[in-house]
């Protein structure tokens, strides 16, 4: 069957249109996505603090539609519509759906941070099989990073921080150049969020492989000196510790425009570069891992899967 993903997250619209059925490997059909940046699109003060501003709004409704009218172009006889992040932390998240709704007859399910580390763990564990053994799995996205870990198809713990790259950019970078306090600050901060609920993980054992998806980590990865995306999924991609650290304090003192020539580095995401690698650093430094290996799939193929998995059961 033919299937519409639409991922409304934190930085990015993206219809993703997959060839699926049972026992087989979801296959891209078509991508169709926009930079929508809803993490920067929440009004940062005054009664509508935290919400999604008219103008987000505007440009989350004008996307669905066209993506829609792209998936009826390309075939897709579904479509699974989810948010993340941004949209279920937002102070009006009902009343944008429902204007989302009312404007193109597409409803959007709000996953929760668990459902998301969840469904990121059931991606990556497919892509590197049982021979992965215990698998533990990162995922920074533009509002939150997602952990999880366990030995099976469905994680035995997941969870959500508010550590992602847009939003930390955003709360800690929005007032100009970057100092070596602002950094020292923020590192703190990530990292003692990120230790207070470390014990979830580690208490059930090392794991025996370590994996991350997203644009972050992928973009890390390359400035370290992955293969480009171009050599295709089945290339295998690490970050390792040692080379980030060694990164970090240079990408600090890049300017923007700097940071937009380093490979795998877009420009619209540059302001966020310094953020992920904090976060990166520290998931890697905390739970005692040298380096994090790529995962091409993430969410979107984690709701594919499910969605195929629960076809074969009522099937």
């Amino acid at each position: 069957m033919r299937l519409g993903v639409l991922d409304i997250g934190s930085n990015t619209g993206h219809l993703l249109v997959v060839d699926a059925h049972g026992g087989a490997a979801p296959l891209p059909a078509y991508s169709y996505k926009e930079p929508l940046r809803l993490a920067e699109h929440l009004v940062p003060a005054g009664p509508d603090e935290g919400a999604v501003s008219e103008t987000g709004i505007e440009a989350l409704t004008d996307f669905t539609a066209q993506a829609l009218q792209v998936a009826e172009d390309k075939g897709c006889e579904e479509i699974l519509a989810f948010a993340t992040s941004a949209v279920r932390d937002s102070a009006n998240a009902d009343a944008v759906l429902e204007h989302v709704h009312e404007r193109t007859g597409q409803r959007i399910e709000v996953l929760s941070g668990e459902d998301e580390a969840r469904l990121t763990f059931l991606a990556v564990r497919r892509w590197f099989g049982w021979s992965a053994g215990r698998l533990a799995v990162f995922d920074i996205g533009g509002g939150s990073l997602e952990i999880a870990g366990g030995a099976d198809e469905a994680p035995d713990v997941a969870w959500s921080l508010p550590l992602g790259a847009a939003r930390l950019a955003r709360t800690h970078f929005a007032r100009g150049p970057v100092d070596e306090d602002t950094v020292r600050a923020l590192r703190k901060e990530i990292r003692t969020e990120i230790a207070r609920d470390a014990g979830h993980l580690l208490r059930i054992g090392p794991p025996d492989h370590a994996a991350a998806t997203s644009k972050t980590f992928r973009s890390l990865a390359r400035i370290c000196g992955a293969a480009p995306s171009s050599e295709g999924p089945l290339v295998p991609r690490v970050l390792p510790l040692a080379d980030l650290r060694e990164w970090i304090p240079k990408l600090v003192d890049m300017e923007d425009e700097a940071l937009a020539e380093l490979p795998g580095v877009s420009a619209s995401r540059t302001h966020q570069l310094v953020p992920g690698a904090l976060v990166a650093e520290a998931c890697m430094d905390i739970f005692g891992l040298e380096a994090l290996e790529i995962c091409p799939w993430a969410l979107r193929e984690g709701v594919i899967l499910e969605k195929l998995d629960q076809l074969s059961v009522l099937g």
